[in-house]
């Protein structure tokens, strides 16, 4: 358990300004962080900043934005800490200091990631937020949880660092991902002027490799959705999401979790995409009622059951119910035989990979999945009827 409070240190010298300091508490260790900001005693009200009227005009404003200051100071100090426990590695109150202080904080990898991190949040990109931060903690664990500047990246560490990530047999593509971000990350630090260009991440590998094949033909989809499974099960519910997903074009879970019942209107479910923003539009069909049916919440404003408790933490149950959903379709996937992992992508590939097999032209089937990725396919994307795709898809449900 971790605390942070904001504290005063008055100077020794009377009529001089003491200093703002924050008080980290870690683990029963205590530390100080000592702030740029400087204020006289009176302009200090024992747990805070002394109310605005009560000081001299000519220094309320600068208060103001003292306070804004070390408002910042606190956040960037308890995303460090986020950090740090996310790394899963025992740290100290020397290293959130370390961390906070390096570089001034902006010219460290870890200090300007933080802010990014926070900032991400703030706008609303929980998504981004946690990849950049999962791939911090990696490049952190490499460094025995050490932060380093920007000027001291160079090729040769992330070489050295390739080959830690090797050493743990994380895939080509896992390690293109880390090195990515990573790569982007310190991108927005030279677009910020924070650092110089010194390309560190020319010699290692940033590309994507061909992945073990994740779809399933048409004949394991029919047997999945015919298994005999008990009602109100985790495993009839983890199904069933599988098959709506399949039955929506391969609609991702995170889309599936945010549907909200006036999404559906006159028999078309139109509704945008959590990750790119894209709006699609889906004829309703039969198949798509008798689950929602089969699930409904009259009091929930949510098509289907994954976000219960609407006033808690909405991306945290999601998360949650993926977890879940997963480990229960892997279940499924051994119950069926099949040799590699089901999972609720398998839904979203697959249906793509028979859409493709019966010869649904290409640009079809990424308009089907909200693809906005190639460019050369969206070219063509601008000239196709959203009908051709819902037709594709009932083609395809009229198979099952």
């Amino acid at each position: 358990m971790t605390s942070v409070r904001m504290k005063f240190r008055p100077s020794s010298v009377p009529d001089r300004m003491g200093r703002i300091y924050y008080q980290v508490i870690h683990n029963g260790s205590t530390g100080h962080i000592i702030s740029r900001s400087r204020i006289y005693p009176e302009e200090w009200d024992g747990g805070g900043f002394a109310p605005e009227e009560s000081l001299a005009p000519e220094r309320a404003a600068m208060i103001r934005e003292t306070a804004a200051s070390c408002d910042g100071d606190m956040r960037r100090i308890r995303e460090i800490i986020a950090m740090l426990d996310a790394r899963g590695a025992p740290y100290g109150v020397a290293e959130i200091r370390s961390v906070f202080m390096t570089g001034g904080g902006a010219r460290s990898l870890c200090g300007f990631t933080c802010e990014l991190t926070a900032s991400f949040r703030a706008e609303g990109k929980a998504r981004l937020s946690e990849t950049y931060s999962s791939a911090l903690n990696s490049f952190m664990r490499f460094r025995n949880g050490r932060d380093i500047l920007f000027d001291e990246m160079d090729a040769a560490l992330m070489e050295v660092y390739a080959q830690h990530l090797r050493a743990r047999g994380l895939s080509m593509n896992t390690i293109s991902f880390y090195f990515r971000i990573l790569r982007a990350i310190y991108n927005r630090a030279v677009s910020r002027g924070v650092t110089p260009q010194n390309y560190p991440f020319k010699t290692v590998y940033t590309g994507m490799a061909r992945t073990v094949k994740r779809a399933v033909p048409l004949d394991v989809i029919r047997l999945i959705r015919d298994m005999p499974l008990p009602d109100r099960s985790n495993l009839r519910f983890s199904r069933d999401m599988f098959m709506f997903s399949f039955f929506t074009r391969g609609m991702s879970f995170v889309d599936m979790a945010y549907l909200k019942k006036s999404d559906l209107c006159n028999g078309i479910l139109s509704y945008r995409r959590r990750k790119t923003g894209q709006r699609l539009w889906i004829r309703w069909e039969p198949c798509m009622q008798e689950i929602v049916d089969r699930y409904a919440v009259k009091s929930s404003e949510y098509l289907l059951p994954i976000i219960r408790r609407p006033r808690d933490d909405d991306r945290k149950q999601y998360k949650s119910a993926l977890f879940n959903v997963n480990r229960k379709l892997r279940h499924i996937g051994r119950l069926a035989g099949l040799p590699q992992p089901l999972t609720m992508y398998v839904a979203r590939h697959s249906w793509a990979t028979i859409a493709r097999d019966r010869h649904v032209p290409i640009p079809v089937i990424s308009e089907g999945l909200g693809h906005d990725s190639d460019k050369t396919t969206l070219i063509y994307l601008a000239s196709i009827d959203r009908g051709e795709v819902d037709d594709a898809n009932r083609m395809i449900l009229e198979m099952l």
